[in-house]
């Protein structure tokens, strides 16, 4: 229950932000902007204190690890693979046009006689 408390507490805080936004519209901007910054920071702050606000922020914590340890490629083997992507891109787009075309002779000509028409 306490949870569920805290929930709505933080998405009344996260609209707080919004109205403040709003509300400060005869403001300078920065004031407005840090109005939304202040209600989402105040509702992380309360989110973070749940059960499921610690689950999901430890979660999160082993995604951001989890990607460190992703080896990206190279730059010449992005260049590679992209050099390789198009290739196959075009011959399909020729194999496609002709085996349309093939078969556009053989029903259109052949088999349906449309074109000597």
């Amino acid at each position: 229950m306490a949870d569920k408390v805290k929930f709505v507490l933080a998405l009344l805080l996260l609209a707080a932000g919004v109205v403040g936004f709003y509300l400060l519209a005869e403001q300078a901007m920065i004031l407005r902007v840090l109005a939304v910054f202040a209600g989402v920071g105040l509702c992380v702050a309360v989110a973070w204190r749940t059960e499921s606000g610690r689950r999901f922020f430890g979660f999160a914590k082993e995604a951001a690890a989890e990607a460190r340890k992703v080896v990206w490629p190279t730059r010449k083997e992005t260049l590679q693979m992209t050099i390789y992507v198009f290739g196959f891109v075009i011959v399909m787009a020729i194999f496609l046009y002709l085996a349309d075309k093939g078969l556009e002779w053989v029903l259109y000509d052949k088999i349906l006689g449309w074109r000597s028409l």
